[in-house]
C-alpha cells in the first residue's frame, strides 16, 4: 500500500490488482470487490490521503477472511501513521 497526503479532507482509494497478482477477471474482481468493501468499513477512520493498494501474487488464492484481516490492520497502520506526523 502506497499512502500520500491530499488536500480534499477525505480519503480516496486506487486499486492495481494484475494478472501476476490474483489470475482470472474472476479472482481479480473478488480480490477489488473486497479491498473497495474494506475500504469503506473503514473510511471515517482514515486521515485525507490517497491510499494506492497493490496486490501482492497470492492473493487470488487467498480466501476472504485472510484478505479482510490483512487490509483491516493496513488501514489502521495508515491510521496510525497518519496520526503521528
Amino acid at each position: 500500500m502506497i499512502a500520500r497526503p491530499n488536500a480534499l479532507g477525505h480519503a480516496r482509494l486506487g486499486l492495481a490488482v494484475g494478472v501476476r497478482a490474483a489470475g482470472n477477471a474472476v479472482r481479480r474482481n473478488r480480490v477489488k470487490r473486497i479491498i473497495r468493501e474494506t475500504y469503506r468499513a473503514n473510511q471515517q477512520e482514515l486521515p485525507p490521503v490517497d491510499l494506492v493498494v497493490n496486490a501482492k501474487p497470492g492473493a487470488g488464492q487467498a480466501n476472504a477472511a485472510v484478505l479482510r484481516a490483512s487490509l483491516t490492520a493496513l488501514w489502521a497502520r495508515v491510521s496510525q501513521r497518519c496520526a503521528r506526523s
